[in-house]
């Protein structure tokens, strides 16, 4: 990882969170969405502060609706955090960097 979150397409969503070896944190996110622009800043800074031990990921829902449905995203940011393959934690909305450091930490 180059501790920058990594935008996925379907058709890697498989590979890179549910065969990851490490957690991955996935933020579901739209362009014209405006706590999604808020939330962004906190992703990359995370993606740096947990390089080596999370995985950090974006997936737009527009362009990949079929990811957003499966895992019942229905409004965003819809932050989940993965672990062997599962959703362990999903929060709705835009969260302070401090909320997700406790949600992450709890799943290390």
């Amino acid at each position: 990882m180059s501790g920058e979150p990594v935008e996925l397409t379907e058709d890697r969503f498989n590979e890179e969170v549910l065969n990851s070896d490490e957690p991955v944190l996935v933020d579901f996110w739209a362009s014209w969405c405006g706590p999604c622009k808020m939330v962004a800043p906190v992703m990359e800074e995370l993606a740096r502060d947990y390089q080596g031990k999370l995985k950090v990921v974006k997936v737009n829902v527009d362009d990949n609706p079929d990811t957003a449905a499966r895992y019942g995203v229905m409004s965003i940011p819809t932050i989940m955090l993965f672990k062997n393959g599962e959703a362990v934690e999903t929060i709705t909305g835009f969260r302070k960097k401090e909320d997700l450091n406790s949600l992450i930490e709890k799943n290390l």
